[in-house]
């Protein structure tokens, strides 16, 4: 694998932590999945060595339908560690406060086409939040597949753009159903207003389900 040195911590999750490093005299990010000690040990094992390989795969199908993505330089599978670029830009959670209202549109119309084009080729990222994009000059990367699968259901593709949503009704309160809607013109754009007409469908099903949800546990 070759030494990895200046390791510096970026991030910690539940699955993963990130790690900015220094690797054959490049900046990248090393993904490493920890052992869960609250699995069996084979189990564990089992779990990390595929989501190690992947997600990996995700980023290349996602590579192969026009999205942006860092680009993988190892994948270590005994020690679940993945080596990939790193990403010189900033998080779109970052900027979308400092844009004009024509600029915001402008980059979240970008943002539902590369969903789009993840969606048509059968990519479910997963996780898709403000955190996860990175701009950097002018292209958006799409990051962390940890979460995703390859699917082509109706369903899948409904609630990675509800997560989308509710990302951006958390974090960008303020202007979250326009930035909502310029993400699903991008889609459009890619997909077209009957498969968008069948998402967003399928999105407002999911909210009306977490509302009775939440209601049932309310009347509990």
């Amino acid at each position: 694998m070759g030494e990895i040195a200046s390791r510096t911590l970026l991030k910690k999750g539940a699955e993963a932590s990130l790690f900015l490093a220094d690797w054959h005299d490049r900046r990248v990010i090393v993904k490493t999945r920890f052992p869960k000690k609250y699995r069996p040990v084979e189990l564990d094992m089992e779990i990390r060595s595929y989501r190690t390989v992947h997600e990996p795969q995700l980023m290349h199908e996602a590579k192969k339908a026009g999205v942006p993505t860092p680009t993988i330089f190892l994948v270590d599978v005994k020690n679940a560690v993945i080596i990939m670029e790193f990403i010189e830009g900033k998080q779109i959670k970052q900027l979308l406060g400092n844009l004009s209202k024509k600029e915001r549109e402008g980059v979240c119309a970008r943002i539902g086409e590369f969903i789009g084009k993840l969606h048509m080729h059968g990519v479910i990222h997963g996780d898709l939040t403000t955190s996860n994009m990175i701009l950097c000059s002018d292209k958006v990367f799409f990051v962390d597949f940890g979460l995703g699968e390859k699917t082509m259901e109706l369903e899948s593709r409904g609630v990675d753009l509800h997560l989308m949503r509710r990302a951006l009704q958390s974090t960008h309160y303020q202007f979250a159903e326009e930035c909502f809607e310029s993400v699903m013109k991008g889609y459009s754009a890619v997909l077209g207003a009957e498969e968008t007409g069948k998402v967003l469908g399928k999105i407002r099903e999911i909210e009306r389900r977490g509302r009775y949800v939440a209601e049932r546990r309310e009347e509990a």
